[in-house]
């Protein structure tokens, strides 16, 4: 009862549709009868603007944070599972709320910052390079889904590698957890990969600082 409990405020955390009410606060619109009507913090960038978007962003970044490191302390009595299960559990189920969200008619986003969030609060060093990774092909190609899509996909191979070589002790159960995270984020992009694939998927030129360089 007391994991079911606090599963279920960590789904309702996540579940708070921040682009909408962003949305709703900045132009009074639902940004998910715009653009790619995705709930995400891209979408909102593309409908509102940058601002808008790395606001979405962070805030997304935070429930799935704020369920992994915060939601476990809340807890009254014992718990079936170590510390780091109830973590990396908690922070699972805010990604499913954000991309099912009870409050806004289980049409959410694509849970790719809120993950993002849950990992930087369990596994940090594994997500750094997720980042870096995300952050020189958005600046390559400009395409926000596949650096999405490649950065999800290097988590669990990060902490594969961390455990194998370099006597990290990330528990088993996260390894689990990242893989099927990403198989479960690889499928809600679905679309998007189908277009990157046509040479149709909408890109954001004005990260790609290089192009300007080279066109001078």
């Amino acid at each position: 009862m007391n994991l079911a409990l606090l599963l279920v405020i960590s789904y309702l955390l996540g579940a708070i549709p921040t682009s909408v009410i962003v949305g709703k606060s900045i132009r009074r619109i639902d940004v998910r009868k715009y653009g790619s009507g995705n709930a995400g913090a891209t979408n909102t960038w593309r409908v509102l603007g940058w601002k808008a978007g790395v606001t979405v962003l962070v805030l997304d970044a935070g429930k799935g944070a704020a369920a992994a490191a915060l939601v476990p302390l809340i807890h009254f009595g014992q718990l079936p599972f170590t510390a780091p299960v109830i973590a990396i559990m908690c922070g699972l189920s805010a990604v499913i709320g954000h991309v099912f969200p009870i409050y806004a008619g289980f049409r959410g986003g694509k849970g790719v910052a809120t993950g993002a969030g849950m990992l930087i609060a369990i596994a940090p060093i594994p997500v750094g390079i997720a980042i870096g990774i995300f952050g020189i092909f958005l600046f390559l190609f400009g395409m926000v889904s596949l650096s999405s899509l490649l950065a999800v996909i290097s988590v669990p191979i990060s902490i594969a590698l961390l455990n194998t070589f370099f006597g990290a002790n990330y528990h088993p159960l996260l390894l689990a957890i990242t893989c099927a995270l990403a198989l479960f984020i690889i499928f809600n992009h679905r679309a998007n990969i189908a277009r990157i694939v046509h040479g149709r998927e909408r890109s954001l030129p004005q990260v790609q600082i290089w192009r300007r360089i080279l066109h001078r």
